[in-house]
């Protein structure tokens, strides 16, 4: 399932946008005259400093103004404006020869001029995105893509590679930085086009050819609405989990300009647009979101963990999720399981403790009332019970999470299910079984176990249960938890990106990876302040770090969050900005 468009020499544009990620983006090398370094942070600061910095506010077009602002730059930084302005053009619906124009002109003021290689403007032929009146703002579109990347250039060599190979977390680096030029400090939304249209050249299979607008209108159309239920706020996760419903549904990729996809959220001028999705004529309701669809819901970088997760249950039928508290572990195991089992009514979910037993498991004798007369009744726990709604409905799976697994006395509560759950199909005889019946799991039921591994009677988990299990681990420093609080602010919040750095810094602090803070604590669904990060710091976070550090108090002080917040603030490029580097360009 892709939102690539395959029209009007679109695959052109994606072959450019793919050597533009290589050669500028991971490294620092030229489109034009590959072996140059032209990408550099010096160029794109003297293109900053040139474009950015000198504003010309007369009433000249574009480019005459362009000119006068790159007047005396060196050779590089003029190169470099041509091939900015090339990407800038790749997907643009405009006329070949005012495109191809624009940038040899640029190229042409430079003392050393270059010239566009023949193949590269074979790509001006390609017309697939229009963006309307967007196109008279240039400057702010041009100069979102020179800060962009500049401050991209700013970012350690790990950080761009594994950014370029994570669309939503490329997407929330885009749309959360801070310019630092004036003009664009001032008009941010301005530039928003420049940065989706950059966002679906590097990510077609990923972000829509289209803008804010046209999303808003698909997401709020009635046809579509039952297809992203659940699904947050960010208009780009609504937008993708409609693709993946809309392709199952269809058996085919598509666009959202298709003749008969548009009526549902764009009709023509006068008409009302269809209020339920058909397909063949046949009205289809949606069934349950692709793994990758959950992954997005679940902020993870993409379906790969939930995969391998598929994979271990399909395999041995019971896994154990163990990390720290705070790292989603409980909520994934449900909101899996439900995707799994297709149904609420398949899923079951039991909680251990201390005082937890096998009769209150699997199955035990319970005081009765019966004609006015105590007694005692077997009666089936938790286990029994879904295992046999499992073995009357083979069809379909079921499946039962234990939350806290290791705080049960686990010899005590399985029993004889430590045979049961190595040999599904074999039958025994269960303990509190008087007729001679025999017990068999059946093997459409799948166990999800939780553990946390900052609870000390962890240790009390034999080797029986762990080889019977396969376990995964949610580890906040490590992926896919590692970036999931960064990916939720940037989705739900407005320049709090700064709490996952917090997080982070504490965590290296604490060096104790089955102990770190998880990202649940500030996942909050009524959303996130300054003031609420305080409280949950104080309330929350605090006592449990000091529960961590009981032998160790005089590192408390380490975990203030004041001190913190500085440590993160001083550590970061973004945070020193001078005077002079805040200048903004003369808009048209």
């Amino acid at each position: 399932m892709s939102a690539k468009f395959t029209e009007r020499g679109a695959e052109s544009v994606y072959a450019a946008a793919d050597l533009f990620k290589a050669n500028a983006l991971l490294a620092d090398d030229s489109l034009f005259t590959p072996g140059t370094p032209i990408w550099t942070r010096e160029h794109l600061g003297g293109l900053h400093k040139q474009f950015l910095g000198r504003p010309d506010t007369s009433g000249e077009g574009f480019l005459g103004k362009l000119e006068k602002q790159l007047a005396g730059s060196p050779a590089g930084v003029y190169q470099l404006m041509g091939e900015v302005m090339y990407v800038h053009f790749l997907p643009l619906d405009n006329r070949v020869d005012t495109k191809k124009s624009a940038v040899e002109t640029v190229l042409g003021w430079s003392p050393d001029p270059v010239t566009i290689p023949p193949e590269f403007t074979d790509v001006f032929q390609a017309r697939f995105i229009d963006i309307g009146a967007a196109q008279s703002y240039r400057p702010y579109l041009v100069g979102t893509l020179i800060e962009t990347i500049e401050q991209w250039k700013g970012l350690e060599t790990g950080d761009r590679e594994r950014l370029i190979e994570s669309p939503w977390d490329f997407k929330d680096f885009l749309f959360n930085r801070q310019f630092r030029s004036r003009l664009l400090k001032d008009n941010q939304n301005t530039g928003r086009a420049q940065r989706h249209l950059l966002l679906h050249i590097l990510f077609p299979d990923t972000f829509e050819r289209i803008l804010d607008n046209d999303k808003d209108r698909i997401c709020n159309a009635k046809a579509f609405a039952p297809f992203c239920e659940g699904q947050e706020a960010d208009v780009d996760r609504k937008v993708w989990q409609i693709r993946q419903t809309i392709e199952g549904k269809l058996g085919r990729d598509f666009d959202f300009y298709d003749e008969d996809i548009i009526p549902y959220w764009k009709p023509p001028k006068g008409e009302k647009p269809v209020e339920v999705f058909h397909t063949g004529g046949k009205v289809t309701q949606p069934s349950g979101e692709s793994l990758q669809a959950l992954a997005a819901e679940l902020y993870l970088p993409d379906d790969t963990f939930l995969e391998e997760i598929q994979s271990l249950l399909a395999e041995k039928r019971q896994v154990i999720f163990q990390g720290p508290p705070g790292t989603g572990k409980t909520y994934v195991a449900q909101k899996l399981a439900l995707h799994l089992a297709g149904s609420a009514e398949r899923v079951s979910l039991v909680q251990f403790h201390p005082s937890y037993a096998y009769e209150d498991f699997v199955q035990g004798f319970r005081p009765t009332l019966k004609n006015g007369q105590a007694g005692f009744e077997l009666r089936d726990g938790p286990l029994l019970q879904i295992a046999e709604e499992a073995r009357n409905h083979q069809e379909s799976d079921y499946y039962l999470i234990i939350d806290e697994i290791n705080r049960g006395n686990l010899a005590t509560v399985f029993g004889e299910l430590y045979f049961l759950l190595e040999y599904r199909g074999e039958k025994m005889r269960l303990q509190y079984s008087d007729k001679g019946e025999e017990f068999a799991l059946p093997k459409n039921l799948f166990i999800i176990g939780t553990m946390n591994t900052a609870d000390r009677s962890i240790a009390m988990v034999d080797l029986a249960l762990r080889r019977r299990f396969y376990f995964v681990e949610f580890l906040p420093e490590e992926e896919p938890v590692k970036n999931v609080l960064r990916r939720w602010l940037g989705v739900n919040t407005d320049g709090m990106g700064w709490v996952a750095d917090v997080v982070d810094k504490a965590n290296e602090l604490l060096k104790d990876s089955d102990a770190a803070i998880g990202p649940s604590y500030f996942m909050r669904p009524e959303g996130l302040t300054e003031d609420k990060v305080a409280r949950i710091w104080k309330h929350s976070v605090l006592p449990y770090i000091a529960e961590r550090l009981f032998n160790e108090r005089s590192r408390l002080d380490d975990f203030d969050l004041e001190k913190l917040i500085k440590a993160v603030s001083s550590g970061s490029e973004d945070g020193d900005v001078s005077d002079t580097d805040e200048a903004g360009n003369g808009g048209e």
